[in-house]
């Protein structure tokens, strides 16, 4: 029980991360951005490219590597980010929800296929693989690397919370998700806020990219697919918008899945998760912290 709990932690942690990102641009401007899943996987071909590149000193301090890249990796996604938000979306913001729907599915077309143009259709192995001595803790197995994954995704997830409820530019991005048009015509300069949000939720998805690639050792341009519907469903559990909701969404999610996998086996393992999502749907509609709205006449 004990190791089951722990393998669904420390995958749910990995959906919170890129969970994070889709709740936040659906709270201010209420998109479904659907390539931020493939924005993980840039992520992971980013750092794939970087600790490439870095050569020997990868093999002679690999986790202080990885923790560099992971840093550059995060600008470099959330650049990527940037760039989606303005040439795909800002041009459609005033348009039909439907449009913007068309054009998310368009942007992660080009980055799926963009990155197999560029990186090759074949899997790739990546240069730094996190594994190590593990140690029992109440019956779990549990290894040093995870616990370092686990607290670099704790820390982000903590740095993000602070961002939204306690400085001025979360309370810019809460005021834009009540009102926009009341933030513009108060002089916020709503285009920016809404820029510096894709930054930031697509600088996380990179991070669990880098992560995802250290840990498990192998990538591919069609990685994000899976990983976005994941991140969806987590926001979804918890109540897309609500950025607590959406990480105990994640968790939640990740439990799921590792006690499915062991009740059921692995390969029903999804069916078990989203199977679960039908049913939680069907009580309770806007998620574990999602609260309800009223429109009013």
């Amino acid at each position: 029980m004990a190791q089951l709990i722990w393998n669904g932690l420390f995958v749910g942690s990995f959906y919170a991360l890129v969970a994070l990102g889709y709740s936040m641009v659906y709270g201010i401007i209420k998109l479904l951005n659907f390539a931020h899943g493939d924005l993980y996987m840039l992520g992971a071909f980013t750092g794939f490219a970087m600790l490439g590149a870095m050569g020997g000193l990868v093999h002679s301090s690999s986790l202080a590597a990885l923790l560099i890249v992971l840093v550059l990796t995060m600008v470099t996604t959330g650049t990527a980010g940037l760039a989606v938000e303005r040439v795909a979306y800002r041009p459609l913001r005033g348009m039909p929800r439907l449009s913007l729907l068309i054009t998310a599915v368009g942007a992660s077309f080009a980055l799926e296929y963009g990155t197999r143009i560029a990186a090759g259709p074949n899997p790739r192995v990546y240069p730094v693989r996190l594994d190590g001595a593990s140690f029992t803790v109440l019956g779990a197995r549990v290894t040093m690397q995870q616990l370092l994954l686990m607290a670099v995704s704790v820390v982000l997830m903590a740095g993000l919370t602070v961002l939204i409820g306690r400085t001025r530019q979360g309370r810019a991005m809460r005021a834009i998700a009540l009102d926009p048009k009341a933030c513009l015509l108060m002089g916020v300069n709503v285009d920016a806020v809404i820029a510096r949000t894709f930054f930031i939720g697509s600088a996380m998805a990179g991070a669990a990219g880098v992560m995802a690639g250290g840990y498990y050792g192998k990538i591919d341009f069609l990685m994000g697919f899976i990983i976005g519907l994941k991140a969806f469903t987590a926001a979804v559990i918890g109540g897309i918008g609500n950025v607590p909701g959406t990480m105990l969404g994640a968790l939640v999610l990740g439990l799921l899945e590792s006690f499915g996998t062991h009740w059921v086996g692995g390969e029903w393992r999804d069916v078990f998760a989203f199977g679960f999502l039908i049913l939680f749907l069907t009580v309770r509609p806007t998620g574990l912290l999602g609260e309800r709205v009223t429109e009013r006449v």
